[in-house]
């Protein structure tokens, strides 16, 4: 059996960086070193597991895709580490602490701003931070430790190391501009829609091919009131959210009564992380039996 190679968690996170950054330079400023003793550190890694981590593209130096299992490993160790962090802060700190959530906006403002507002009342010793954004991104920084729960669209594919609660099913509806001829999928759009990447997006892609529609998308936006007013402008058709699009003075109408599709919401742990008693008295609070 090999030997284990002496790596350190400062390498590994070194490593991590360099994936996640634009520059090599940015991936030294996000740690707090210089450039130069980021590459030292890099370099005494790749001696340490006797094995190329990075290649060239252009100018820059990547990681290469043979390397990929061991940014794996090392993203891991990081989030890990990351965890027992969090855990000794608890200890030390006794009923306080500090709990980081990630929501999507229609899960922050629609959903459950109640119950975020009801949980920091009753613990107002918690360091609370709330990350509002898409789906995805807030799934990766799940994955990599920097949030400890999240309220996401279920993707169309569960990624691997995440534990889900189911909360709310939302309908989503499909809402064109004044005058559109809505008989005939095949003459539907162009559409205004979420970006590629995006859970919803992917699902609206999914069922509109179903249903014959030609998915041409002439702009993207993550704000639904963004995409409700290029409707209103005549700009595209759009999937959204029914209570989100209707909601107001100046709602859109949906071309059909029956909604085309439903979005899950879930909120997301990421498994092997340690026991956090904030992370699940608020899932208690967010789940339908809670409401």
């Amino acid at each position: 059996m090999r030997q284990l190679p002496q790596v350190t968690v400062q390498q590994l996170d070194y490593l991590v960086a360099v994936a996640t950054a634009d520059t090599w330079a940015d991936a030294a400023a996000s740690r707090g070193v210089t450039p130069s003793a980021l590459s030292q550190g890099l370099a005494e890694l790749e001696r340490r597991l006797g094995q190329k981590l990075f290649e060239r593209q252009g100018r820059r130096r990547v990681v290469a895709p043979q390397a990929m299992p061991v940014l794996d490993y090392a993203r891991s160790v990081i989030a890990q580490t990351s965890d027992l962090g969090q855990w000794l802060d608890r200890r030390e700190t006794g009923a306080g602490g500090e709990i980081r959530i990630g929501m999507i906006d229609a899960a922050a403002i629609d959903h459950f701003s109640s119950q975020l507002s009801d949980f920091r009342t009753e613990h107002p010793d918690v360091d609370f931070h709330l990350t509002v954004g898409p789906s995805g991104g807030l799934l990766e920084q799940l994955l990599a430790a920097q949030l400890d729960v999240v309220v996401v669209v279920r993707p169309l594919v569960e990624p691997i190391g995440v534990h889900t609660h189911e909360l709310i099913t939302e309908d989503l509806a499909i809402y064109a501009p004044a005058g559109a001829t809505t008989t005939n999928p095949a003459t539907w759009g162009p559409w205004v829609l979420f970006p590629s990447g995006s859970h919803t997006r992917a699902l609206a892609e999914r069922v509109l091919r179903d249903a014959g529609a030609t998915v041409d998308v002439s702009a993207e936006s993550h704000q639904p009131e963004v995409l409700k007013e290029m409707v209103r402008l005549g700009l595209g058709w759009t999937i959204l959210p029914t209570g989100q699009a209707e909601r107001g003075p100046d709602g859109l109408e949906p071309i059909r009564r029956k909604p085309i599709a439903t979005r899950q919401l879930v909120a997301a742990t990421r498994d092997g992380a340690l026991p956090n008693p904030l992370v699940d008295l608020l899932i208690e609070r967010l789940l339908p039996s809670s409401n």
